[in-house]
């Protein structure tokens, strides 16, 4: 059998499994979610195992710190997945629900009801916890799936997955409800995007060579995760305590997440006052910065090093503001008020997650409404667009389209509809 065999005919038997999964009960359906969470504490070890053969052969082919910290999995990790899983099945249930009902002219009584979209494509790299993400958002929602992991997580994914079918099968679900493909030819991916009538919708998770990929290619809809080159701006107003532990936070609490900022953007009306201890605790947490000559300037005066084989800042050039690191070095700028950082966050943002930092609700309220992105904050860090924050349990991704999935999204988002109505002969004149 080619791969493209081997792969449609994974396709076909998610297909037929998706049929009756869409009719699996809310009981059922929760109850797999269930079985699904304690398969992977019961089987942590082994997983634990698989996973420490990826990250060896990671290591030994030079991969960043930043993605190490994506592969890795240990107990805790793991339970946290199982924890996700628990808490999808207590959400309420996306499936039937009316978002419309009337009574027409003539008598016929209409609804319109949610119902799964069939099967789920995900395409993802190296974070083996979007396994299991992405399988239990698709049985909340009623969907089957295909899993197609990055080579970087290969092992540690086919045994997530393995779990995952088989707890949900043992739990009374069609087999194909969790499919993954485990072969790490890249040219299968190609072949999952292109099966037209099998697979609903694709969705994405990675770098923004591979988003890109998949738009550009795929001949099925894609809902996009977009990359996060990611702002925070201290306004002229703010609290600069507030602000230097919000930048702290969202720069250095995780560097490889899609939601980690990666622009500092600070009123040049108080930067002299604000930057110094920010850049002193970024260098502190071995963060590179890239900063124009007025950083520059006022990183030389607060006794950082601009030179030498290992700087604290370095001169900014324009590739910066529109680079997106996942790791430990930051852009910082400073801006002539607010009108030039919004115009600054709307040219070179991935419309991801933007924040400001500000006492003055005027300007509060001015960047949240002209600032284009899926995730606004006031006075709060970007690191809370991520992780199931925002209360939709386990999430399948992080949307920086327009469509109806924007920002995190989970179960609710991977839901279409139908209209059922409901007639006593009315036939059409």
């Amino acid at each position: 059998m080619t791969l493209e065999e081997e792969v449609r005919e994974l396709a076909k038997f998610a297909k037929a499994a998706s049929v009756k999964l869409a009719q699996a009960t809310t009981e059922e359906r929760n109850g797999a979610l269930l079985a699904m969470a304690a398969a992977l504490r019961a089987q942590a070890p082994a997983i634990v195992e698989a996973n420490g053969e990826d990250m060896e052969a990671a290591r030994a082919a030079g991969t960043t710190e930043a993605l190490l910290d994506r592969l890795m999995l240990d107990e805790s990790r793991i339970f946290a997945m199982a924890d996700a899983l628990e808490e999808v099945a207590a959400l309420p249930d996306p499936l039937g629900v009316v978002s419309l009902e009337s009574t027409l002219y003539n008598g016929i009584e209409l609804r319109r009801v949610s119902v799964p979209l069939g099967v789920v494509a995900m395409v993802y790299e190296a974070r083996p916890n979007v396994t299991a993400d992405a399988a239990g958002v698709c049985v909340k929602s009623g969907n089957a799936c295909i899993l197609r992991g990055g080579s970087l997580a290969a092992r540690s994914n086919e045994v997530i997955a393995d779990v995952l079918a088989a707890a949900a099968v043992e739990a009374g679900l069609p087999e194909g409800s969790i499919c993954a493909v485990t072969t790490t030819d890249r040219a299968a991916t190609d072949v999952l995007m292109g099966l037209h009538g099998l697979v609903d919708v694709l969705i994405p998770r990675g770098g923004a060579g591979l988003i890109r990929h998949c738009v550009e290619h795929a001949k099925v809809p894609v809902i996009e995760t977009g990359t996060g080159n990611c702002h925070v701006y201290v306004h002229a107003s703010a609290d600069p305590d507030m602000a230097r532990d919000i930048i702290e936070n969202a720069k250095c609490r995780r560097f490889g997440v899609c939601n980690a900022a990666e622009t500092l953007l600070v009123d040049a009306a108080v930067a002299d006052a604000v930057l110094p201890p920010i850049l002193t605790d970024m260098k502190e947490a071995g963060v590179l910065v890239h900063g124009d000559t007025r950083v520059l300037a006022i990183a030389e005066a607060a006794g950082l090093s601009a030179a030498g084989d290992a700087p604290d800042v370095v001169l900014a050039d324009e590739a910066d503001w529109e680079t997106e690191y996942l790791g430990p070095e930051l852009a910082v700028k400073c801006v002539e008020g607010l009108q030039e950082a919004i115009d600054h966050v709307n040219r070179y943002g991935t419309k991801h997650s933007e924040a400001i930092v500000a006492s003055d609700e005027a300007a509060q309220d001015a960047f949240l409404a002209q600032v284009d992105a899926a995730a606004v904050y006031a006075n709060a860090s970007t690191a809370f667009t991520d992780g199931g924050q925002f209360g939709l349990g386990a999430e399948i991704g992080i949307s920086t389209q327009k469509i109806h999935a924007r920002g995190p999204f989970a179960a609710d988002a991977l839901t279409s509809y139908k209209y059922v109505l409901r007639g006593a002969g009315q036939v059409r004149a």
